[in-house]
């Protein structure tokens, strides 16, 4: 065979197992559906700006060996992800912290801000069952009207009474003036932009864009005894079992002839009534001085096929959906499947890369 390995996608997992496939001495082709690498971290330049197609993407972990790995290919600045949310005007400080509390209340004290959350808890039921339940029972229930019930509902498409109350569990709330909306020592973004730091990883690796696996996947098997599949799961299957559910997202980009927007990176907008989610100010990931801004608008959409899969729907019948595909994955001998969609998860990027890594090292000391 003409290579020792076929990775199918030149996202993040794919670009990482490559190079280290590479450094390992493995003949390795890369080959990608799109038309450019990076897959959703991807940037490109508009009007001088390093502008984030698929959504924001900031570079935050706790693992240094992560760290270390991605400096190999960019320098990082020193940003500091500080969004703000927008009620019907009102702007208030996230995540949620005594910046937050002093706007909504006029508290400055931690202990006047737990006492304000713990009145508007309520009789919250110590078992929360749904995000509803969830969300007041952390914050109480001026916090969860303004600032979560209509941007949760926007970015779902489903009621918070019927999401499960999981997905805010670990949502920050700090009875401290820290706005710093992760906890990870390591923060910052590639200079450069996401693109050219998977460009150096890639280097000396042949890629083909545009290319699509599953439609002749016979023809690409039989150029690599071992195949590295980062695609949908389900897709890979043929559907066989049923599809498994996504939220989707669509983007309204645009180039303003004015220097500044919003100040700020990022501002999400919680009313329902404002039909985006977002707005995305690019040239504040890399502190641009440029005479222009580029803004871009992120609306939640529910997924179809042909849509580009963000969010994973994390119900009970996808996942017992896709605990079915994965038992045929795993009878898969030549195949490793890896990445957000191959694993039907939504990963930070930090865990993508470590994953990787993990999934090359036990590749090369097989045997």
């Amino acid at each position: 065979m003409e290579y020792d390995f076929l990775i199918v996608g030149a996202g993040l997992f794919g670009a990482v197992f490559a190079e280290r496939a590479t450094a390992a001495g493995k003949r390795v082709l890369v080959i990608d559906k799109r038309s450019h690498i990076a897959g959703n971290v991807y940037t490109e330049p508009v009007a001088g700006i390093n502008v984030h197609r698929y959504g924001p993407h900031i570079f935050h972990t706790h693992m240094d060996e992560v760290w270390e790995y991605v400096h190999r290919f960019a320098r990082f600045n020193d940003f500091v992800y500080r969004p703000l949310a927008s009620y019907h005007g009102e702007m208030y400080s996230l995540p949620f912290n005594m910046h937050t509390f002093e706007q909504m209340w006029g508290v400055t004290t931690a202990e006047e801000a737990a006492a304000r959350i713990a009145q508007q808890r309520g009789a919250a039921p110590a078992e929360p069952q749904n995000l509803e339940e969830q969300a007041i029972s952390l914050v109480g229930t001026e916090i969860y009207e303004k600032l979560i019930k209509g941007y949760t509902e926007k970015q779902w498409g489903r009621p918070c009474t019927e999401l499960p109350s999981f997905i805010i569990k670990r949502l920050p709330v700090r009875l401290e003036y820290n706005d710093n909306y992760f906890n990870d020592p390591h923060q910052g973004i590639p200079m450069g932009g996401y693109t050219a730091m998977v460009q150096r990883m890639l280097e000396g690796i042949e890629v083909r864009l545009g290319q699509d696996y599953l439609a002749d996947r016979a023809a690409w098997d039989a150029l690599a005894p071992r195949v590295v599949y980062t695609g949908p799961i389900d897709a890979f299957f043929g559907y066989r079992l049923g599809t498994l559910e996504y939220r989707s997202l669509r983007f309204e980009t645009e180039v303003l002839e004015q220097p500044d927007f919003q100040g700020r990176a990022a501002v999400n907008y919680t009313d329902r009534e404002t039909p985006w989610t977002r707005i995305i100010e690019h040239k504040h990931f890399e502190f641009g001085t440029q005479p222009k801004t580029v803004v871009t608008r992120e609306f939640s959409k529910e997924w179809q096929r042909g849509d580009e899969p963000y969010y994973p729907v994390n119900d009970a019948r996808n996942a017992a959906l896709y605990a079915q595909y994965r038992e045929l994955a795993d009878a898969e001998p030549r195949h490793l499947f890896g990445g957000r969609l191959a694993e039907y998860r939504y990963y930070d990027m930090d865990d993508v890369i470590h994953l990787a890594l993990e999934a090359a090292a036990r590749e090369f000391n097989r045997g």
